[in-house]
C-alpha cells in the first residue's frame, strides 16, 4: 500500500489551516524542536478562529510535524489574530491578540507547547512581534498600516518609559493608514512585524504592500501585499536601512521575453518570519487556498542569509560577485518545502501541493478570476487530499519538485473527476516542456493511467496540462503517483 506524502508544502496536514506562523526553536526536556504558533483559520467565513494551536517538529526533520492541540483561548471567546511566543529564562510567553487583534494579552507557560495561562493585558497592539535580546532586554513591535516599537519592562507587558517609537519603517498609503505623511512606496509597511537577530544586526521582517506595479514579480498593478520583506539596523529601536523582499506567495514566476514575470498562483496576504535551524536558514510564510483568504496554510522554504563588507544584510535568493553578496530576491514558492531533494514521486501526492495553477479558459494565475483553485479540506485524516477544482481547458498544474531517483518510472496513475471528455499531458521541467506521458479520459471517469514514454530520473519539476474541446469546467484533480 502506497503512503501519502507528508510534510511537503504546506508542511502541516492539508486539513490544517494555520497562517501567520512565527517559527521558534525551543529546547524542552533535552529536545530541540521547531514550534509554530499561528492564527487558526477555522471560522471559514472570516479570518482566524477562537483558539490557537501549536505544532512542532524535531530540528533534524522538518517534514515530521506534530500537533500539540489548543494552547490558548481568548478570555472572552473572541477571534484571535496573529500571536508570537518567546522564551525568557525558564518561562515561555505567548502574546495573544484577542478581539480581532485589538487587545494583546501576554500569557505564560513552563512548556513551549502550553497551555498558556494567567493572561495579562499589555500595552501592545495589532500583530505583536517580540525579541528577547542577547542581554535579556525585551523589545516589542506591532501595528497595522503604521508601525510602533518599544522596550518592555520586566513584567513583559508594559512599555519602559522613554522607549516608545513610531514609524521605524514608514507605512503604505492604504485607505486604512493614518494620513500622517509617513508614507514610503518602497518600504510600505502593512502589518506582520517580526523582529529577529541576524549576524549581530536587528532585522525587522514585515508584510510589505506595494503600491506600484511589480513586473519583476508578476504583479501588473499596485495594492499587492503578498510579500514578506525586511529592513536591518545596528539598533533595535531605530536606524533601519533598506533590505529587500524574502518571500512572495504568488506561486512559480514564469519569465517573459521583456524581463518581466507572470504569477501562476493567486497571491494573498502574507505573514511569517525567518529562523536558523541546524545551520540552515528558512522563511516561514503562508499561502491562500479556497476562494478567499480564510483557509490559509503554512509554508516554508530554505533561504540564504549573507552580509557584505559594509554590514548590509541579504536574505532570500542571493546573487554573489567575487565572493560577495550583491543582491537578493524572493526565494521561489515550491511544492517540496523541507523535502529539499524533492517529493518522493512513488508516494501518493495530493494536487493540493501544487505551486503553479495557470492558464485555462480565462487565463492567468488560477485560471483567472473565478478560475481553478485548491479546495480547502477539514477532515482530520493522514490520507485526506485537497483537490484542485473547476479546471478548464488549457490549465496547467505544476509541482516543484519531485524526486525520481536513479530508476525511471514506467507509468503514472491519478484520481480525477472528469466532467467532460479530456486529454492530460504530463510535461517535465517547464509548463511548456517535453511531454513524457499522455492519456485520454472519458467523461465520468475518476481515475487515469498514462505510460511514461521518456526517461525521468533525479529531481524534476512536473506539470499536468488539461485539454478539452468543451468550454467551462472539465474536471477536478485529486491525487497522482508514479509507478
Amino acid at each position: 500500500m502506497k503512503e501519502y506524502i507528508k510534510g511537503a508544502n504546506p508542511y502541516m496536514p492539508l486539513w490544517e489551516h494555520v497562517p501567520d506562523g512565527e517559527p521558534r526553536v525551543f529546547e524542552y526536556k533535552g529536545e530541540k524542536r521547531v514550534y509554530v504558533y499561528g492564527s487558526h483559520d477555522i471560522e471559514k467565513t472570516e479570518y482566524c478562529g477562537r483558539n490557537q494551536v501549536v505544532w512542532s517538529a524535531p530540528v533534524k526533520d522538518l517534514t515530521n510535524w506534530k500537533c500539540h492541540g489548543v494552547c490558548y483561548e481568548a478570555s472572552d471567546k473572541s477571534i484571535l489574530f496573529a500571536p508570537d511566543v518567546v522564551q525568557k529564562g525558564d518561562t515561555f510567553y505567548m502574546y495573544a491578540a484577542e478581539d480581532h487583534g485589538s487587545r494583546v494579552m501576554v500569557a505564560s507557560s513552563k512548556n513551549p507547547a502550553g497551555p498558556f495561562t494567567n493572561p495579562v493585558k499589555t500595552d501592545l497592539g495589532f500583530d505583536p512581534g517580540v525579541l528577547v535580546d542577547d542581554d535579556g532586554r525585551v523589545y516589542a513591535y506591532w501595528g497595522f498600516c503604521k508601525q510602533y516599537c518599544a522596550e518592555l519592562n520586566d513584567d513583559m507587558a508594559t512599555i519602559k518609559e522613554g522607549t516608545f517609537h513610531e514609524n521605524i519603517i514608514k507605512h503604505c498609503n492604504a485607505e486604512w493608514a493614518m494620513d500622517d505623511g509617513m508614507y514610503d512606496e518602497e518600504d510600505a509597511f502593512f502589518e506582520a512585524s517580526s523582529p529577529r537577530k541576524v549576524n549581530g544586526k536587528y532585522v525587522c521582517i514585515y508584510s510589505k504592500r506595494y503600491y506600484r506595479a511589480c513586473p519583476e514579480y508578476g504583479v501588473p498593478e499596485g495594492g499587492c501585499n503578498g510579500f514578506l520583506s525586511y529592513k536591518y539596523s545596528d539598533s533595535p529601536l531605530g536606524g533601519y536601512k533598506m533590505g529587500g523582499d524574502i518571500s512572495f506567495n504568488g506561486g512559480e514566476l514564469l519569465p517573459n521575453p521583456d524581463g518581466s514575470k507572470t504569477m501562476t498562483y493567486r497571491w494573498g496576504n502574507n505573514h511569517g518570519s525567518i529562523i536558523q535551524i541546524e545551520g540552515q536558514w528558512y522563511v516561514f510564510y503562508h499561502r491562500q487556498t479556497g476562494t478567499n483568504e480564510f483557509s490559509r496554510q503554512a509554508m516554508l522554504e530554505p533561504v540564504d542569509v549573507a552580509q557584505d563588507k559594509e554590514g548590509k544584510i541579504f536574505i532570500g535568493k542571493i546573487t554573489y560577485k567575487d565572493g560577495q553578496p550583491i543582491s537578493s530576491q524572493p526565494v521561489e514558492m515550491t511544492s517540496q518545502g523541507a523535502h529539499v531533494n524533492g517529493l518522493d514521486a512513488r508516494k501518493i501526492i495530493s494536487a493540493g501541493y501544487a505551486c503553479h495553477i495557470f492558464g485555462g479558459e480565462k487565463g492567468g494565475a488560477n485560471g483567472g478570476q473565478g478560475g481553478a483553485y485548491i479546495k480547502a479540506v477539514y477532515q482530520e485524516s493522514d490520507e485526506v487530499s485537497a483537490p484542485i477544482v473547476d479546471i478548464s481547458s488549457g490549465l496547467t498544474v505544476g509541482f516543484r519538485y519531485l524526486q525520481f531517483g536513479s530508476l525511471s518510472p514506467k507509468s503514472l496513475t491519478g484520481k480525477i473527476d472528469a466532467k467532460e471528455k479530456l486529454k492530460i499531458n504530463i510535461r517535465v521541467d517547464d509548463y511548456k516542456g517535453k511531454i513524457i506521458a499522455s492519456c485520454n479520459v472519458k467523461k465520468g471517469e475518476n481515475t487515469f493511467t498514462a505510460p511514461v514514454t521518456s526517461g525521468l530520473i533525479g529531481k524534476r519539476a512536473i506539470y499536468f496540462e488539461f485539454l478539452s474541446e468543451s468550454k467551462g469546467i472539465i474536471c477536478n484533480f485529486d491525487t497522482f503517483t508514479f509507478d
